[in-house]
């Protein structure tokens, strides 16, 4: 399970633009201006109408928990293997939270998320109920599903963010955290969303579907292949012919029912080893992960790539690495995006002051700023057609690239994950009954 962690959070860091609010449309496509900081962080400083307060906060207002926060430090704990999401915590959102709200941030960065999970753990174990050492902290996925059952968080409280109502919470893939229900005990932060590369000087119209892609294999042996899983990306393409084989995803986003999957997947191993004999090197062998599949591409072995992030090709074409003719499309039954998250610890003392900075990274200013490329490049956890229409205008002009689709293209076709039970039972099979053809 730990692995699934790591290989979704480490896709988060590879994309995206340039700018900030105040700037005109012409300045935002230049890379030589500098984004100036914002004097006004956030444009709404009220909950959501309806929204019902979190525990402990029954009858108080957003400026009450304002008010509550200044003055305290938050220890937020993070994934710390990538410089610029680094950066980005300590400098941009660091400075803004002191200056606006009198909120220390204090980000402890480290090697393996699982780690603080433990932490946690053994505070609970140990009946520290308060003066937890972590206040907020960075998961999805499976540590997410392990510490809501372990009733290691604090919640629910996202719903009570004044930036929530930016948030589609109807998206499925926000909704639930790799198929387990989000029900407010975390806050998006931010978006990966698998897409599928081609060269249009070879292709002139993408297929639209996962049949469409297998007719067009048929058509032209040799050209299309995917990585072995339980290589991430390898793993998630098994999962939309899945989707598509299966009838749907719908029927498996609750928690792994073995009954279920050896009644429904057949279809899946079937369409699989159907088009297998298409396949480069006519299936007998498959790229060992996502480097390979990249060379394989580049090389012009195969004519399609696929990745977790809708701006790689676009900064491996500006890296000389792919062919300029290389763009990026998605089914129209959707591709499968997964969200990463804010969540604070059941023992925190700073409550307050991590709802604060969760609000704050979740305002179209912060969501803006981190969809630069020069800044991270994450895809913005925020539903665009949410926003009002100056933000959905700057968030449309980042300059991603022509090989990069629009955060509205992207939004509308979003599938959700499984959990984490799911995509293991996925991998074993595929090796069981494609693989090895049992």
């Amino acid at each position: 399970m730990k692995k699934i962690f790591i290989l979704v959070i480490c896709l988060l860091f590879i994309s995206a633009c340039t700018s900030t609010p105040s700037m005109s449309p012409q300045e935002i496509t230049d890379p030589n201006v500098q984004a100036p900081k914002s004097e006004s962080v956030t444009s709404v400083e009220q909950a959501p109408e309806g929204a019902e307060a979190p525990a402990g906060y029954k009858g108080k207002t957003w400026g009450d928990i304002l008010a509550e926060a200044k003055g305290q430090t938050v220890n937020f704990y993070m994934w710390g293997g990538s410089d610029t999401t680094n950066t980005w915590v300590s400098g941009y959102v660091a400075e803004h939270i002191k200056d606006s709200y009198g909120v220390t941030l204090n980000m402890v960065p480290v090697a393996d998320i699982v780690d603080t999970v433990n932490k946690v753990l053994g505070e609970k174990q140990a009946g520290k109920e308060s003066g937890g050492s972590v206040d907020l902290i960075w998961i999805n996925g499976e540590n997410f599903r392990s510490m809501h059952k372990a009733n290691l968080l604090y919640g629910a409280w996202s719903q009570f963010l004044p930036n929530t109502r930016y948030v589609n919470w109807d998206d499925a893939s926000v909704a639930y955290d790799f198929g387990y229900p989000v029900e407010g005990y975390e806050s998006p932060y931010g978006k990966a969303q698998f897409v599928m590369v081609y060269d249009r000087a070879k292709i002139e119209t993408p297929p639209a579907s996962i049949s469409e892609l297998f007719a067009w294999a048929k058509e032209n042996p040799g050209k299309f292949t995917y990585p072995a899983p339980p290589d991430f990306t390898g793993s998630v393409f098994v999962r939309h012919v899945c989707y598509s084989a299966t009838g749907g995803y719908e029927q498996f986003l609750g928690e792994y029912n073995e009954t279920l999957f050896n009644d429904k997947f057949s279809s899946c191993w079937d369409s699989l080893n159907e088009i297998a004999p298409a396949l480069w090197r006519e299936g007998q062998t498959y790229p060992e992960n996502r480097t390979r599949m990249q060379d394989l591409f580049a090389n012009g072995e195969v004519y399609f790539d696929m990745t977790y992030s809708p701006t790689e090709a676009s900064n491996l074409i500006a890296q000389g690495k792919y062919p300029e003719t290389a763009r990026t499309f998605i089914f129209d039954e959707g591709t499968i995006a997964n969200t990463h998250y804010l969540a604070i610890t059941f023992n925190s003392d700073h409550k307050a002051g991590a709802m604060v900075v969760a609000n704050f990274v979740l305002s179209p200013e912060a969501q803006y700023h981190k969809a630069l490329p020069e800044n991270w490049g994450d895809l913005t956890a925020l539903d665009p057609q949410k926003l009002p229409a100056e933000w959905q205008e700057k968030f449309s002009g980042i300059a991603r690239g022509e090989a990069t689709l629009d955060d509205s293209t992207l939004a509308a076709h979003r599938l959700p994950e499984l959990q984490a039970d799911w995509l293991v039972a996925i991998e074993e099979g595929w090796e069981d009954y494609v693989l090895n053809g049992k």
